[in-house]
């Protein structure tokens, strides 16, 4: 076998510490540690984190992946809604103060210290909007429309709601803090679809009729149609931000989908898969797509999954 000076036309450097702006490939040994070492890239990966105390579908949720927030939903049979809040701690969840509405197919988006819920299904389609403040949930203004299965993005602040059901709707409605407004309408009217950003600068991808793949940007008053995800699917989860966002889940109910994709501002890039499906699943909508989280689904799944992005870093080089 040729040398490593052969083949690469220097000799491994020796060093008593590691490199701090090291070269991705760049290979040294570590005197210190007695190691080998090299700067690769780690792979994108899912990891299982806590289980929901209340498995259920049909959730939302906000926050982080080591500051969540799972609440309403639903589970079956026999179907039972419910106005249960959860926190998450990056381990394990821990149960907060209840909506005031009790509700499944709810919008959400926020923090965990100040999240917002709206609209969903009560036995009737809802209005209803209620704000978290990191222990219990208030009243806020009501949608100017009832809508379920809507899209959302934003703060507790500056929320954005899109999309959703009677009638795979195309409406937009934008949150102050106070009050809702009407934006600008979607391109392509859809249900069950999942959003990602912030009010001025928002993404809704996915839904139905159908399974649909399309993508649209808003930039604080108007939707524009961008390039499509690979896999199309309703019921699915997303975060990050308009230029960094994450699609993972969905459905449909028959097919329901472990994909994960990445969004660049432009196009949408397989990743790595989620370990089991969560069709009608909620995430962390102030998630960066690097550090993302889903949880719940059909099935009246109790399942979360954290997922980390592909990163570059220092590892020590074995013989295995």
């Amino acid at each position: 076998m040729a040398a490593y000076k052969t083949l690469k036309g220097q000799s491994i450097r020796q060093v008593a510490q590691d490199p701090s702006n090291p070269l991705l490939g760049e290979i040294w040994y570590n005197t210190t540690l007695g190691d080998l070492k090299g700067y690769q890239t780690i792979n994108a990966a899912w990891a299982s984190g806590g289980n929901l105390n209340q498995g259920r579908s049909s959730l939302a949720g906000a926050g982080t992946q080591t500051a969540g927030l799972a609440f309403g939903g639903s589970s079956y049979p026999p179907l039972t809604r419910y106005n249960l809040s959860e926190e998450y701690n990056g381990s394990s969840w821990a149960e907060g103060n209840n909506l005031n509405t009790t509700r499944n197919s709810i919008a959400g988006c926020g923090t965990q210290t100040a999240g917002l819920g709206f609209g969903g299904y009560i036995g009737p389609v809802t209005a209803a909007t209620e704000e978290y403040d990191g222990s219990s949930w208030t009243n806020g203004g009501s949608l100017n429309t009832a809508g379920y299965d809507m899209g959302s993005a934003g703060t507790q602040t500056a929320g954005l709601g899109f999309g959703g059901y009677n009638t795979h709707t195309n409406i937009t409605e934008e949150y102050n803090g106070s009050s809702w407004t009407a934006g600008g309408d979607l391109g392509t009217g859809r249900n069950t679809l999942a959003g990602a950003g912030i009010q001025t600068a928002a993404l809704a991808f996915g839904g139905r009729p159908g399974t649909k793949n399309n993508t649209e940007e808003y930039d604080g008053s108007s939707w524009t149609a961008s390039n499509t995800m690979n896999v199309g699917r309703m019921g699915l989860a997303g975060s990050g931000i308009q230029t960094a966002a994450i699609a993972f889940g969905g459905g449909p109910p028959s097919a329901a989908k472990i994909a994960t994709e990445l969004y660049d501002g432009t196009s949408w890039t397989s990743s790595t898969n989620t370990s089991v499906a969560h069709q009608q699943g909620a995430g962390g909508t102030a998630s960066p797509n690097s550090s993302s989280l889903i949880f719940g689904g059909s099935g009246n799944q109790a399942g979360t999954e954290e997922f980390t992005g592909a990163f570059n870093a220092a590892r020590t080089i074995t013989t295995s």
